[in-house]
């Protein structure tokens, strides 16, 4: 029987320690293809801040590197996303799309190979609380409100294999057609045109059917909802899709898969590094496919704040 994933699995004495994050699905016979050093220590489960380990394998999707952002910021250690998820969108971004491109970028860096880079992460804030004290959430690929926090809600309560084979385009489909508009504000921070409230300016103040904030230019299942997303640009993209009615929206939803949505008049897109979201009712926010907390919040980016392993 496995040990559970607080306990450590000790393979041998190391020239380099190693700790393994198995995400839901996943076991030990996951790690075996990355085991072909047999000098490497290797840690199964979460180390802690007094564990020396050089690296962590991360098995999962999106939700599970999602739940452990916190936790690998502070231990600023180098992270290897092995794509094993119901949603790896990611894994995608970072040109890890399949478990062999994990494998090729984990050979090149057990041997030595300089192939870490460090990467921005989204923070979101209940209540605008930023930078201060409040409970913050980390999230890698992109956080929304409105019909995107609906559809991932619909879509979490799939069974998994489910989820993991269009589960996103399936609760998609029927929510286009009963989700209202609703009234939102979004601010930003800075210079810029619109009208000042306190430090913000009202950038935009319609209703709108959702507003995605990305860190990444994927999620949903490869909808590039942020085409020209950065995850080392230090700026968040913003996508809002106004008040279109459902027949409209039913037939601008292929056009996310290619970026085609931009060019539409009832889509704004916008860069900044913070924004402030405001609706009419407390809404669900939701990031990378996780619910988070309710509106109002602000959204923001943290430079560099994690460093991941990749194949180049």
């Amino acid at each position: 029987m496995l040990p559970g994933l607080d306990t450590f699995l000790l393979v041998s004495c190391a020239y380099m320690r190693a700790a393994a994050i198995l995400g839901l699905g996943c076991s030990a016979k996951h790690l075996t293809p990355f085991q072909t050093e047999k000098s490497i220590e290797w840690r199964l489960g979460m180390p802690s801040a007094g564990d020396q380990v050089e690296v962590i394998l991360l098995f999962g999707g999106d939700g599970t590197i999602h739940r452990h952002l916190g936790h690998l910021v502070k231990l600023g250690v180098p992270v290897l996303v092995v794509p094993a998820g119901s949603g790896n969108d990611f894994a995608h971004s970072i040109g890890l799309g399949r478990v062999r491109d994990s494998l090729a970028a984990w050979e090149r860096f057990s041997n030595g190979g300089s192939n870490v880079r460090a990467i921005d992460l989204g923070k979101i804030s209940p209540s605008g609380a930023a930078g201060g004290s409040a409970p913050h959430s980390y999230f890698c690929c992109v956080a929304g409100v409105g019909l995107d926090g609906e559809v991932a809600r619909r879509a979490n309560a799939l069974p998994r294999w489910l989820r993991g084979h269009g589960g996103y385009v399936f609760s998609m489909l029927p929510t286009i057609f009963t989700f209202a508009p609703f009234p939102m504000k979004i601010y930003t921070a800075g210079e810029g045109s619109g009208r000042a409230t306190q430090n913000w300016l009202v950038h935009s103040e319609r209703p709108a059917m959702l507003a995605a904030f990305a860190n990444a230019p994927l999620y949903g299942g490869g909808m590039r909802v942020a085409p020209q997303a950065s995850m080392d640009d230090g700026l968040l993209d913003t996508c809002i899709v106004g008040d279109v009615n459902p027949f409209k929206l039913f037939c601008m939803f292929p056009t996310v898969y290619a970026g085609r949505h931009l060019g539409m008049r009832e889509v704004e897109y916008f860069q900044a590094a913070r924004v402030r979201i405001e609706t009419g009712e407390p809404m669900d926010v939701y990031a990378d496919g996780e619910y988070v907390c309710r509106t109002p919040v602000e959204v923001a980016i943290e430079r560099a704040a994690l460093k991941i392993v990749t194949v180049r």
